[in-house]
């Protein structure tokens, strides 16, 4: 009997959790699409892991691998216009001349521009659900060794991650993630795009490494900020996320760069890196 209650007890304080969290949700944007409550959000990402992991490489396993050459084409072509208008958007939205650097507050209101920087951050998230296709391409070429935890945690988590900018923080300080970040999947995928169409070598590997690291330590110092700047209205609780998050990424990458472009490997070791790593349009560790 006893049991029972405490069982009761527990379900009943979970709902209230799950009703809280909702109910403080921005009312902007809580009825936009995929927004509004987390289930089909989970189930997406659980097939996608399920996909990924289990149910696509046993499709394959007695397949050919697809080429998917053309497809590969329009994904990173979509991909590189899709990062420049939210690079547009958020500059012209919030970065370029109204927002502060130091410590910006999400503004709720139905403002035009608040509204425009709200629907900026919905475009990123729906923008990192593309993203999935990275893996989803993998599988059916059978790049089953660029599956790792890594790269379905990373999309995973990223998918997550925007979904709560957009039902709690819909603009504001985090938004320079988007930002930063879509810049840097303009130069990323431009380089996939020139790669599938085969139409030069990527000399220039190695600097689109050191951008990444570079956004990296750009976006530690930008959350790092929340800190020690004196409360602008914007919670402090996303810098101990993206603190540690960041931190990891910027050692992840380091040590690919250290291992590809300045410890002394046997020739045909570090063109194998290279190429896994720079595989059209999915052979990378995604940056966020």
């Amino acid at each position: 009997m006893v049991n029972i209650f405490i069982v009761k007890k527990s379900i009943t304080s979970t709902s209230s959790s799950y009703k809280l969290l909702l109910s403080v949700s921005d009312p902007r944007t809580s009825d936009w699409f995929l927004v509004s409550a987390p289930g089909p959000l989970l189930a997406i990402v659980a097939f996608y892991v399920y996909f990924s992991t289990s149910l696509g490489p046993r499709l394959m396993k007695d397949r050919q691998p697809f080429t998917l050459r053309k497809t590969l084409i329009v994904y990173n072509f979509i991909q590189v216009i899709l990062s420049i208008y939210l690079v547009y958007e958020g500059l012209m939205a919030g970065w370029l001349n109204d927002y502060s650097f130091k410590c910006q507050p999400v503004d709720y209101s139905d403002n035009p521009k608040a509204m425009r920087i709200a629907r900026t951050v919905h475009l990123y998230f729906i923008v990192k659900i593309i993203d999935l296709l990275d893996t989803v391409f993998f599988v059916l070429r059978k790049k089953d060794k660029q599956i790792s935890f890594l790269h379905v945690y990373h999309h995973a988590g990223m998918v997550m991650g925007s979904w709560g900018g957009v039902k709690y923080l819909a603009g504001g300080h985090a938004t320079f993630l988007g930002l930063v970040n879509s810049f840097v999947h303009i130069i990323m995928y431009t380089h996939y795009l020139i790669m599938s169409l085969k139409i030069a070598k990527p000399w220039w590997k190695k600097y689109i490494t050191q951008l990444q690291l570079f956004q990296f330590i750009l976006l530690l110092i930008h959350f790092s900020q929340l800190l020690w700047t004196k409360d602008c209205g914007f919670p402090r609780w996303p810098a101990a996320v993206f603190i540690p998050q960041n931190l990891f990424m910027i050692v992840l990458f380091g040590d690919f760069y250290y291992q590809t472009y300045v410890k002394k490997k046997p020739k045909k070791s570090a063109n194998e890196n290279g190429q896994a790593y720079n595989e059209a349009s999915n052979g990378k560790p995604k940056s966020q």
